[in-house]
């Protein structure tokens, strides 16, 4: 494999990808208890790393919701930079693994001109975030709308707050 063909994975990977997003109100509930969703507790999990316990308590509340990339409880996620050319030399390099914690990671959606960042409490198949955040995304046709297709692509946690 040459080296500009690896190059060019790992700009696509890192390139915003179409993903199908979708609101859901238990998501707008300040109150609700962070045990509800799969970044609650644990290592990787919100409550252990910031001490929030509600929903409300996330900085820029009601911008969440559950990502792909939150594998499900105490999420955690590995990110690999090969830097070799061979697949021996890749698989090697596999062992040196850098882990990102996906629970809490800050992603921008973006559709029809309209952006916004959701930080990531929760797994889902596409976006699910909470109807307001979902409003300001659709310009208020959240519920008219019910699911669009936008762009995702993960940015900086100083985005969402963190």
């Amino acid at each position: 494999m040459q080296f500009s063909n690896i190059l060019s994975i790992f700009a696509l990977a890192s390139a915003a990808s179409a993903v199908s997003v979708s609101y859901d109100t238990g998501f707008d509930d300040g109150s609700r208890s962070l045990t509800a969703v799969s970044c609650s507790d644990g290592p990787n999990g919100l409550m252990s790393r910031f001490g929030w316990q509600t929903q409300g308590q996330i900085p820029r509340f009601p911008y969440i919701g559950g990502a792909p990339a939150v594998g499900g409880w105490n999420s955690p996620g590995v990110s690999v930079f090969f830097t070799s050319l061979s697949f021996q030399d890749i698989a090697k390099e596999r062992l040196r693994l850098t882990h990102i914690k996906k629970c809490g990671t800050c992603w921008r959606l973006s559709w029809n001109g309209r952006s916004i960042n959701v930080l990531a409490i929760d797994r889902a198949a596409g976006f699910n975030i909470a109807l307001d955040a979902m409003n300001a995304l659709t310009n208020g046709q959240a519920v008219n709308l019910g699911r669009v297709e936008a762009d995702a692509q993960q940015v900086d946690a100083s985005q969402c707050g963190l």
